[in-house]
């Protein structure tokens, strides 16, 4: 798996590897965009009723008795219904293409009414502006990325148009009101037709349109939402440096590519712990390590630091490596005092347990690392090498035999001081003698 790019891995979940985890992030944006379609519905009624009530009205009758009135009164509610119903349960399909058709059964509901309301020829409504409102509730259906509910919400509203030119026809069998003049259309009730038909050819050619941009739009998100699965997948087995690396890379990740870096390198391991192991049943074992390494990484990742391995109970750290730093230092040594912190904080809480505290050790050391892809075509892994990488695990092996708990070299210690490393005791410094090492080192004790 880690030898994988971000090509193949995308390839794997469109594969459907993750089919299900992807459909339920899509569902779960579909979720919040209906809520968005159905509050902005909720502002467009209101907007529209207040703008009705402060018009000037022809009639004494109460605003909300009059036909108009009560459509937007019943579309306010259904609305509202809808809204509430959003946060308590995932809307089914059948209740969505239902709200479709409903929303614009209300509008020309609405528009049919302006007849009644103002008392003229049905043919009236025809010439209310208020159709323009079918375009903002089909395009407020392209919120969902689902190219089938603009489909619906076009073509509802076109045969509910047409519903309603052949009403204004047929109404008065004497006098059908169509006109080939479109200046008598223009200034008198009069159908033209031809005015109609574009009305509806209108409506219909936004709604393709809409509907074939959702289609591209709906890959996009899907893909989009792929790599973020994927990412997230990558981030559990890698740093999240790293796994932008793999899936931001503009090329392959082939091995033998490297780079340079002065970085901190941190080795974190449990005294004694292969005869622990040997001591435990399987089961309490790996939740120890779990609980071990619940606790020490989130520290490391806080300070900076990535990941580069976990070998057994052993943890390998970098600070800078997978990017450069000018704070390596400074960072791996806040990381090692506050571990420390947070070992003696677990062991309290073993004791107040009834179990043994868990020793650990950890050692730091710096230098000019090589960071980069190893391994074959088929199986890649990350990693640094460098002098300061065998330095740092033989100085942590050292903690054992020098009774400490954390070492660092004379050089981390001075660089961090440098980048700003706050004192906080003396610390003991001498030359040791590391086993595997041909000469002495200079060693801080950071703790015992």
């Amino acid at each position: 798996m880690f030898g994988e790019d971000k090509n193949a891995l995308t390839a794997r979940h469109l594969k459907g590897e993750t089919s299900v985890r992807i459909q339920e992030a899509i569902r779960r944006q579909q979720d919040a965009s209906e809520r968005l379609i159905a509050w902005t519905q909720l502002g467009v009624v209101l907007t529209f009723g207040t703008l009705y009530a402060i018009a000037p009205k022809t009639s004494s009758v109460a605003p909300w008795m009059t036909p108009v009135g009560m459509t937007l009164a019943i579309y306010f509610l259904f609305t509202v219904f809808r809204i509430w119903l959003s946060f308590r349960i995932r809307l089914p399909g059948w209740f969505l293409a239902v709200s479709v058709v409903a929303d614009m059964a209300l509008l020309m509901t609405l528009i049919w009414s302006f007849h009644v309301q103002y008392d003229q020829p049905a043919s009236f409504y025809l010439k209310a502006p208020t159709l323009l409102y079918v375009f903002i509730f089909i395009a407020l259906r392209a919120l969902r990325f689902e190219a089938r509910y603009v489909l619906l919400a076009g073509v509802t509203a076109a045969l509910g148009w047409l519903a309603l030119v052949v009403y204004v026809v047929k109404i008065d069998p004497e006098d059908t009101m169509i006109t080939r003049n479109y200046v008598d259309y223009m200034t008198s009730n009069s159908v033209l037709l031809g005015a109609e038909f574009d009305k509806i050819i209108s409506i219909l050619v936004v709604t393709v349109v809409l509907a074939v941009a959702l289609r591209r739009a709906r890959r996009l998100l899907e893909s989009s939402v792929i790599e973020t699965a994927a990412h997230q997948d990558l981030s559990r087995f890698f740093s999240p440096e790293i796994a932008s690396k793999i899936t931001g890379s503009t090329h392959q990740v082939k091995p033998g590519e490297g780079e340079a870096r002065e970085a901190a390198i941190l080795n974190v391991d449990i005294r004694g712990f292969t005869a622990l192991a040997g001591t435990m049943d399987p089961s309490a074992l790996i939740k120890l390590l779990h609980d071990y390494e619940s606790r020490m990484v989130p520290v490391i990742q806080k300070h900076g630091g990535n990941i580069d391995k976990f070998l057994g109970d052993g943890i390998l750290a970098t600070f800078g490596a997978v990017l450069p730093s000018d704070r390596y230092a400074v960072d791996a040594l806040n990381a090692v005092d506050e571990l420390v912190a947070v070992a003696d904080a677990w062991n309290e809480e073993r004791r107040a347990a009834g179990l043994d505290p868990i020793q650990i050790g950890m050692a730091v050391a710096s230098g000019r690392v090589v960071f980069g892809a190893v391994g074959d075509e088929t199986r890649l892994e990350y990693t640094v090498i460098g002098e300061p990488v065998n330095l740092s695990a033989k100085l942590e092996k050292h903690n054992r035999s020098a009774g400490t708990r954390a070492l660092v070299t004379a050089v981390v210690y001075e660089h961090g001081k440098a980048q700003g490393y706050a004192l906080a005791a003396p610390r003991d410094r001498s030359l040791m003698t590391i086993e595997g090492v041909a000469s002495p080192v200079d060693v801080i004790v950071l703790a015992r």
